[in-house]
């Protein structure tokens, strides 16, 4: 399952104690003091980490800590640190203070890692606190306490395409039939609640994530339906492969236009995110009503490429392109794939 919102507490080490001790030896029976320190509490610490995906291995998980430092001993020896927290996070995790909603830490680099609470200093062992006055110190500080904080977590999906359609255009079909996703498919609407990713490989060096993300509505931007909790998670994809189905009872162009507005309307730099479009189920409809998309959008057919086939029409420039599929009976799935890829590269050297 896909958790992309997860509520917890996090707890940092408590610094260990300073120890009181004084130095006992053969002909020495009243050395001075020699009491060590605490330990450092252990810290919690973020992780980005590329191999995982989801913040699912947090569910039901209320209270996690950090290690608490070792207290001090004699002979001056230090109390061993406490053992750091370390929680893995997807990129694309976002870290908010949950009273505040103030945005802690926005984890994007695979392989950086964060201190998000540092743990408690240790104390001073008693020798600290020796001097001409004050030969015999019976003191030791304690340790100072960990931090404790409540935190959301939230992951706005990081993929390189964001699969975007009306409900049952057949997106949960085609990530399935070009990746190692598995999700649910069924024949109604809203079948897809949350973001499913798939890893779709090219070849032995190329691969990219695509994520199919729940059924759009009009008025998704308003908060209807899924809504923004939709929209949110297209925001950081590179390419927006709009899935136009050409089986359905609404009109293909106006599946591309309302989509196309729905973005818009959420937000402008969305609507200016580079897309390609996909004309799914043709297999189930007539060369016609493909002809007929063509015809309506103004768009004139270009030779196919990536061994496309020539039965039916199709768009390629050196920026997009709209190719009918059928993810169901493997139409054209294989010139979508490097055709995808081909652009992820792309945009990936224009950034």
């Amino acid at each position: 399952m896909f958790v992309d919102n997860i509520k917890l507490t996090v707890k940092s080490g408590k610094g260990g104690a300073g120890c009181v001790s004084f130095r006992r030896e053969k002909f020495v029976p009243k050395g001075g003091p020699d009491g060590g320190d605490g330990g450092k509490g252990g810290d919690v610490i973020i992780e980005c980490d590329n191999n995982t995906h989801t913040l699912s291995h947090f569910k039901g998980k209320r209270l996690l800590k950090a290690k608490n430092g070792r207290p001090g001993e004699g002979r001056k020896k230090h109390g061993a640190d406490g053992e750091d927290l370390i929680l893995k996070v997807p990129p694309g995790t976002i870290i908010k203070d949950a009273k505040t909603g103030e945005i802690l830490l926005d984890m994007k680099t695979p392989g950086e890692r964060k201190v998000l609470l540092e743990g408690g200093k240790g104390g001073l062992g008693n020798w600290h606190f020796r001097g001409p006055r004050r030969q015999v110190p019976r003191y030791a500080q304690p340790g100072e306490e960990g931090k404790e904080l409540e935190i959301v977590m939230e992951l706005k999906l990081i993929a390189d395409v964001g699969l975007v359609g009306f409900p049952n255009a057949g997106k949960s079909t085609l990530i399935s039939a070009m990746s190692n996703a598995r999700p649910e498919i069924a024949n109604y609407e809203f079948t897809t609640l949350t973001p499913k990713l798939g890893v779709v490989k090219v070849d032995e060096y190329r691969s990219f994530v695509m994520a199919d993300i729940p059924g759009i509505i009009e008025g998704a931007h308003e908060g209807k339906g899924l809504g923004l909790e939709f929209l949110k998670h297209i925001e950081r994809t590179k390419i927006i492969l709009y899935v136009i189905d050409m089986a359905s009872f609404r009109d293909p162009v106006y599946q591309l236009k309302t989509l196309q507005k729905e973005l818009k309307n959420y937000s402008e730099k969305l609507a200016s995110r580079n897309y390609a479009v996909a004309l799914n189920k043709i297999d189930a409809v007539d060369i016609e009503k493909i002809e007929e998309f063509f015809e309506k959008t103004g768009i004139n057919p270009t030779e196919p490429k990536y061994g496309a086939s020539k039965e039916y029409p199709c768009y390629f420039d050196a920026k997009t392109f709209v190719l009918p599929i059928s993810a169901a009976s493997r139409i054209n799935l294989d010139a979508l794939k490097f055709a995808l890829a081909d652009m992820v590269e792309r945009v990936k050297d224009e950034e």
